[in-house]
């Protein structure tokens, strides 16, 4: 059985002394990072994987930062790992759906799910051990609520079948975050926390972020647990340990609650949430932007403004491509781009800025064209509806200037208007169709027609560097 006092400082010694050296749990420190974030030089992308016909050592990988949500990226990060390491992946802590939902409910703080969504992506497979981690991190509890808390039971005690091929050390420090989240919510008995459709790697990052009262740490602990490579970060887009709520205007002046109420509206009941379907029904009027709100607020004189992570600030001014990655418009990108510091850094930057259209339309951004999310993306970055002493007034080009486009697509693209707005840099790649959701690009030519782009722009930088000398 679970032990129900089972409590923090007794949890410091429960945790091994040591680590063998080919788990690298806790092997850094949280400033390592600090030094990736100058600007490398380009190597070459051969075949979409990395090789080096000599032996020399091979050069810097490019930087890249990533503004994206927790699924519709997730497909190319495998490809993307093939190119380079050296990625920062920022990613929003508003996500109120899913068992994400019910942490917040229950324990509050920030929403992880997307964070921990895209670790276990990044993490490593290369060992039978690997695998076994990333599996139980990744695993879900069933949806009937009796059968996901036994089976919680069972992985929280040790003999699920999940633990086969997790070695000692990893077993212990996994399995005493998952008592101690276990622990906090034994503690809250009266919110009765519902198993159902849990997330396990939820839970864990959960017991973590609360027991070191630090998202950054807890984001620290699950990568090296996870085995993610050490020169990619996982970065919220605001390092809290607070409960952040996303609203939304619209232009019928109508207020939403809530990322899931804004792009995945459910019955009120635990249900999946089908983040590729279009079959919500559409919103009464188009979104003119997104913004904080209080917890409890509901209207918007309970507009907040949080700061932006300072890392994710200082990757910006440093990285060789910042890239909008495809998803939801409004609820997976612009959170990260309303922020205080965001659009002045990206605008005064003259590296790649890249935005990878969507493949089909959804309750978000139905009816918009290519120049529509490009506009909406400018709104967002200049504050444009925001309080107005922190608006911006800066042009689509100072935010974008390339456009990754997948074949067939459903999203009309407007040349002109595109032009109209100073982006002439428009790229058709190769897509696939997914049953569930429609248009997507095909991970190896997106990733293909990043690294030759990149390395148009590296080429391009040596040659003017060298015309200046003369």
């Amino acid at each position: 059985m679970v032990v129900d006092t089972w409590l923090g400082p007794i949890f410091c010694n429960t945790l091994p002394l040591s680590f063998p050296t080919s788990a690298r749990i806790l092997s850094s420190c949280f400033s390592s990072s600090s030094s990736m974030a100058n600007s490398p030089t380009h190597h070459r992308f051969h075949n979409h994987r990395r090789c080096y016909s000599n032996p020399n050592p091979p050069q810097p990988q490019p930087a890249l930062l990533v503004f994206s949500g927790g699924t519709a990226f997730n497909g190319v990060v495998e490809e993307l790992k093939n190119f380079t390491t050296r990625v920062a992946h920022v990613l929003p802590v508003s996500d109120d759906g899913g068992s994400t939902a019910e942490i917040v409910r229950v324990l509050g703080g920030p929403a992880v799910g997307d964070i921990r969504s895209r670790c276990l992506r990044l993490s490593d497979q290369s060992t039978v051990e690997a695998l076994a981690v990333r599996n139980l991190l990744g695993h879900r509890l069933p949806l009937d609520p009796l059968q996901a808390k036994s089976e919680w039971y069972s992985i929280v005690e040790g003999d699920h079948i999940l633990w086969k091929d997790v070695s000692k050390p990893y077993r212990e420090t996994i399995r005493a975050f998952l008592v101690y989240f276990q622990n906090q919510i034994l503690r809250r008995a009266e919110e009765s926390f519902c198993f159902s459709n849990g997330s396990i790697g939820n839970f864990f990052f959960a017991g973590a972020r609360i027991f070191f009262q630090s998202l950054d740490a807890a984001i620290f602990l699950f990568s090296r647990v996870s085995d993610i490579p050490p020169e990619s970060l996982v970065l919220p887009v605001i390092s809290t340990n607070d409960r952040l709520t996303l609203g939304c205007e619209l232009w019928d002046g109508t207020i939403i609650r809530g990322q899931n109420e804004i792009s995945h509206p459910t019955r009120g009941i635990m249900e999946l949430i089908k983040k590729g379907s279009f079959s919500a029904p559409a919103l009464p009027s188009k979104i003119k932007r997104v913004f904080y709100m209080s917890s409890e607020g509901q209207n918007l004189l309970h507009e907040v403004f949080p700061s932006a992570n300072a890392t994710v600030l200082e990757w910006l001014n440093n990285v060789d491509c910042i890239v909008y990655g495809m998803g939801s418009l409004f609820t997976s990108i612009c959170p990260s781009l309303v922020l205080r510091g965001i659009g002045e850094i990206i605008s005064s930057r003259s590296c790649l800025k890249v935005l990878m259209l969507n493949g089909s339309q959804d309750r978000e951004t139905n009816g918009f064209s290519a120049s529509c999310f490009v506009t909406a993306i400018m709104d967002a970055l200049n504050r444009t509806y925001g309080e107005p002493s922190n608006r911006l007034k800066n042009l689509p080009n100072h935010y974008i200037n390339t456009l990754l486009v997948p074949r067939d697509g459903e999203i009309p693209v407007d040349i002109d208007s595109l032009a109209a707005q100073g982006i002439h840099d428009v790229i058709v790649v190769d897509s696939l169709r997914d049953p569930k959701v429609g248009i997507i690009y095909d991970p190896t030519s997106l990733i293909g027609s990043l690294a030759d782009l990149i390395d148009r722009y590296m080429k391009s930088q040596v040659n003017s560097l060298i015309d200046t000398s003369r």
